[in-house]
């Protein structure tokens, strides 16, 4: 067993012994995005600092927490907070927690981010769901030797965001009064942010919104078997003829007041999974 699995399945073990009900379903909470899941029904809350061999984000706005509960009557676990690449972290560690909800049998992932707005006709607080990606960030969580009991050597990323599950997002969203926007998230390493030149790059490459997380994470998931879906809460737009600076805390600001519509969707995600049509 290499050296990563062994790591994983023990802190997934360590995790077994102290939750009633292995999760189902994982949800990945992104900057400013810790009250996504506000509609878990909390029965255990392990900080990341006391889970074996479990990185620690360092993040502003990134709680650092693992929960577990019942969402929509669903055994769940949500990751308060995520790992990223610029923190200095290689990218099987920022994907480690996503390997522990894999031993612990989780086959849906509900991954969130907050990203700034490529496509022209976005506005701040609006929700992207994520249709593909662009790795950009010069890093894949699977270079190395392969991990067989994990995944095969060459996943295949032709529908790495699940369209069934997509499905179930815009009519959630649609119930609830909400329209998702949809689009492609372009992934980049940070933590600098996009210079003008950078931002046509990226529209010109397709993109829709960028930002500094989620590719590598969803890579590992669906490179495991896990089913994907992905929302992003787009804080600002980029306009490289009229650039205007962006601050970590107005992007903050956005995301969190753009998470209460985000767990309503996310539940209404998790109350209709096993109803969904391929």
């Amino acid at each position: 067993m290499q050296e990563q699995r062994r790591k994983a399945a023990a802190c997934a073990a360590f995790i077994r012994r102290r939750i009633k009900k292995t999760p189902e379903i994982g949800v990945l909470t992104g900057t400013g995005l810790g009250d996504a899941a506000a509609a878990l029904a909390q029965e255990a809350n392990f900080p990341y600092d006391l889970l074996p061999h479990f990185p620690v984000s360092t993040v502003q706005s990134h709680a650092g927490r693992l929960l577990f509960g019942e969402m929509a009557g669903k055994p769940t676990a949500v990751l308060q907070g995520r790992i990223h690449l610029y923190e200095g972290y290689g990218p099987k560690e920022v994907t480690f927690p996503v390997r522990v909800l894999q031993e612990l049998g989780v086959g849906t992932l509900l991954v969130t981010n907050a990203a700034g707005g490529i496509n022209p006709g976005f506005t701040p607080g609006q929700i992207m769901l994520l249709a593909d990606h662009l790795n950009l960030t010069g890093e894949n969580p699977l270079a190395g030797a392969n991990e067989d009991q994990w995944g095969p050597r060459f996943p295949d990323m032709s529908a790495a965001y699940d369209p069934a599950l997509a499905r179930l997002a815009e009519a959630a969203a649609a119930l609830r009064g909400l329209r998702l926007q949809k689009g492609v998230y372009a992934g980049l390493k940070g933590p600098s942010l996009e210079t003008p030149a950078e931002v046509r790059f990226l529209r010109s490459a397709g993109a829709d919104a960028v930002g500094f997380s989620t590719v590598q994470e969803v890579i590992a998931a669906v490179h495991g078997g896990i089913r994907v879906l992905g929302l992003s809460i787009i804080t600002n737009v980029h306009d490289p003829d009229n650039p205007e600076p962006a601050s970590v805390e107005e992007i903050i600001e956005v995301a969190a007041a753009a998470a209460k519509d985000l767990s309503k969707v996310l539940a209404g995600v998790v109350e209709k999974l096993g109803e969904e049509s391929v």
